[in-house]
Parts: structure tokens; C-alpha cells; sequence
């Protein structure tokens, strides 16, 4: 059963015409204001429910922007990595450019990178270590970038003495015709890297280094 209010409602959205016949009528109701408790007459309600609107609007657009500014800092970082790591002759350095990079221009504290499939002649570096079939198989199927809590106790050892302290990880397989590695990132903070967060740039950011690595390779 319909409330006096709704049918009210019902009856004023049906009938426009009320408020041409009883113009005068609207500048003497008084409506209660949404912040103090008082009363305003209904065109300044009108008026204030027009600035909160326009309120939320500015806020909305404010963000863009942010998100536009913090975007654009990315990609540029993005390029600005990937004309460094062009101009590296040993493997080594390579591998060392691409973690100091992500430390002091992604903020990314700690990274790990296993790499296989691809035969170099400085196979010595940690990167090259052996890794168990399942990370094989976790990589071959890890078609988008994971960002979360969990990780297999394995890569989590990766990160040496710091893994028990990393809260969150970042993880994108090194892909191409097929897949060479697997790059891991961590971090002390539980919300640095969250299910929700986009992961373009993580993906980039592996076929950046997929694309890299290959350029040493001998077999």
C-alpha cells in the first residue's frame, strides 16, 4: 500500500502544470536543510543540492586528473626503462639494471627473477638457478599478471632473509613464443600489491624484459 508521500510524489510527477498554477506557493515552503536542522526556502535547497553536485563533480574530476598525472609518470618511467636496458652489452648488468630500477624509480623494495628456456653464455647469475616443474607449470599458465598475498613457499624463498617480512607480491611470467622466466616482486605493505590493482603495466613491464633478455641469447 502506497504512503500519502508517494502518492503525493505520484501526483506532482503527473501533473507538471501544479507548479506553473501555484508559482507563488513555492517561494513560501520551508524544507529542512541538509546540514544544520533548520529550515531554507525550497529554491535554496534546490540550490544547495545543485552545489553538492557540483561538489561530487569536482572531487571526480580531481581524481582523474590524479590518475592521469600518475599514469603518465608511469609510462614514463616504463620508457625510460626500456631505453636503459637497450643500452646494456653484458647480461649482469642487464639483470642489475632491471632491479635497481624497479627499487629506486617503481618504489618496488624487493624483486626476484628466475629465468629459463634461454641458453646465454653467463649462465653463473642466481637468476639462472633451477626451478621446481610446478613454477614451470605456474608460469605457462599465468596469462595476466597476479597481484595478492599468496605465493608458493618456494618463489617466496627467492627473497632470502626478507621473505618472511613481505606482505604482498606481484608476479608476471617473462612470455613470448614461449615462456623464458618468472618475475616476482614483494613488498613489507599488505595493500602494495592488491587483487583489484591493474595490471597493465605489469604486464609490460614482463614482455619488457622477456624482449631484453632474449637479446643474449646463444642457443
Amino acid at each position: 500500500m502506497k504512503s500519502s508521500f508517494e502518492e503525493i510524489a505520484e501526483y506532482l510527477r503527473a501533473h507538471p502544470e501544479f507548479f506553473e498554477a501555484y508559482a507563488s506557493m513555492l517561494a513560501d515552503i520551508q524544507v529542512p536543510t541538509p546540514h544544520d536542522g533548520g529550515t531554507i526556502s525550497l529554491s535554496k535547497r534546490q540550490i544547495l543540492a545543485l552545489r553538492d553536485k557540483n561538489q561530487i563533480l569536482q572531487d571526480k574530476l580531481e581524481e582523474l586528473i590524479l590518475f592521469g598525472k600518475e599514469n603518465d609518470a608511469i609510462a614514463e618511467k616504463m620508457h625510460q626503462l626500456a631505453v636503459s636496458l637497450l643500452t646494456f652489452r653484458r647480461l649482469p648488468d642487464l639483470l642489475d639494471g632491471l632491479a635497481f630500477a624497479l627499487r629506486e624509480n617503481f618504489s618496488v623494495p624487493h624483486s626476484a627473477l628466475r629465468i629459463w628456456n634461454i641458453g646465454v653464455d653467463e649462465p653463473l647469475q642466481p637468476e639462472f638457478l633451477p626451478v621446481s616443474s610446478e613454477v614451470h607449470a605456474m608460469a605457462e599458465n599465468l596469462l595476466h599478471p597476479y597481484c595478492g598475498p599468496h605465493i608458493p613457499d618456494e618463489i617466496r624463498s627467492w627473497f632470502g632473509e626478507q621473505a618472511e617480512h613481505l606482505r604482498s607480491f606481484a608476479m608476471t611470467a617473462l612470455q613470448g613464443d614461449q615462456t623464458i622466466g618468472l618475475l616476482v616482486m614483494g613488498s613489507e605493505e599488505s595493500q602494495r600489491f592488491y587483487p583489484e590493482m591493474g595490471t597493465v603495466y605489469l604486464a609490460r613491464l614482463g614482455e619488457l624484459a622477456s624482449k631484453s633478455l632474449k637479446r643474449f641469447r646463444t642457443a
